[in-house]
């Protein structure tokens, strides 16, 4: 025999699949009589859900859009934060899109209006990240539905942005024209055309104080390429074109494929061998690249190019003048 909590959380299920259900049908599903199904439609009422009841002999129930979240169980920014997490769920590409759509309408279905209205107004872009894993930013969730909606309403944007840069006025002021809304490895991006420097720039999410009021409408530009995915995963490479790292090189590891290929990212890796695979992966400069190939710790023969060789020389002088410092 099912738990009077368990049943209650099989009906709200239910009740959350689709609009209007009979209530012959839910005491059917759920096994049980009419009488409990009733019961338990005015248990959920008293959590705080919202069910609509038709009379007849065919009456049923419905679950109105806008119902109260239980008590005690979320505040507003967690309910938020939820969403969030569930929207970038559904562009993840690792097959757990479909269940996250469905828990995502589910959540959106039970929202007051008050953070439907604040959820419907952020819109953004995931991309995947290779390059490597930066700490997770703590951004506001009122900041981002404050870019979002920027976006949208196609408004100015003025704020204050911490640069952290020593050579850099702290907190300085910017207007631009707010284009997308990026996420990356836990990391939030505006995209944005500056008309003071006449160029695009990427802002941290977590560094941005918006500023009211407003500035006037614009008319979108299109980012370079026409694909925000595209161009920001190729200024994170450190290309202003195209999508690839502008220094790529093959090398020969004296390790097994199956050791090297889960600290890959997006390297190509074949399998020469029980202790011997190549490697083809790029970086934002040959030094770079030379010193991360390093972290597999173990010999390294170069394949291609000669740039890679040279870096791998270079790398070594420099780290023979750290190993002989005081």
């Amino acid at each position: 025999m099912t738990t009077t909590t368990s049943r209650l959380l099989s009906l709200l299920s239910l009740l959350q699949s689709r609009r209007d259900w009979p209530g012959s049908v839910l005491a059917e599903r759920l096994g049980i009589s009419h009488r409990t199904v009733r019961r338990d439609v005015d248990r959920l009422r008293e959590m705080g859900y919202r069910i609509q009841a038709s009379m007849g002999p065919e009456g049923g129930y419905r679950l109105d859009a806008g119902s109260e979240l239980p008590p005690l169980l979320f505040d507003d920014e967690q309910v938020i934060a939820l969403a969030v997490a569930l929207q970038a769920a559904t562009l993840t590409g690792v097959g757990i899109e479909e269940a996250a759509l469905r828990a995502l309408t589910t959540v959106r279905q039970v929202m007051p209006s008050r953070l439907r209205h604040r959820l419907s107004a952020l819109e953004f872009t995931t991309i995947q990240s290779h390059s490597g894993h930066a700490a997770p930013d703590s951004v506001d969730p009122s900041v981002l539905i404050a870019l979002s909606s920027a976006i949208r309403a196609r408004e100015v944007l003025r704020f204050d942005y911490e640069t952290r840069r020593p050579d850099t006025e702290q907190g300085s002021a910017r207007k631009v024209e707010p284009h997308h809304l990026v996420t990356s490895s836990g990391r939030w991006y505006l995209v944005a055309w500056d008309p003071d420097q006449g160029d695009w720039r990427i802002f941290r999410a977590d560094r941005i104080a918006p500023r009211t009021p407003a500035g006037p409408r614009f008319t979108p530009r299109k980012v370079p390429g026409g694909n925000v995915a595209e161009y920001v995963s190729a200024r994170f490479k450190g290309s202003e074109e195209t999508n690839k790292w502008p220094c790529n090189g093959k090398v020969i590891l004296s390790r097994a494929s199956g050791e090297v290929l889960p600290f890959a990212d997006d390297g190509v890796v074949e399998d020469l061998g029980p202790d011997r695979c190549s490697l083809e992966v790029g970086s934002w400069s040959w030094v770079a690249l030379a010193a991360s190939l390093n972290r597999f710790d173990t010999d390294i023969e170069v394949v291609h190019p000669p740039e890679l060789k040279e870096a791998f020389a270079q790398l070594a002088i420099r780290n023979a003048n750290t190993a002989k410092s005081k």
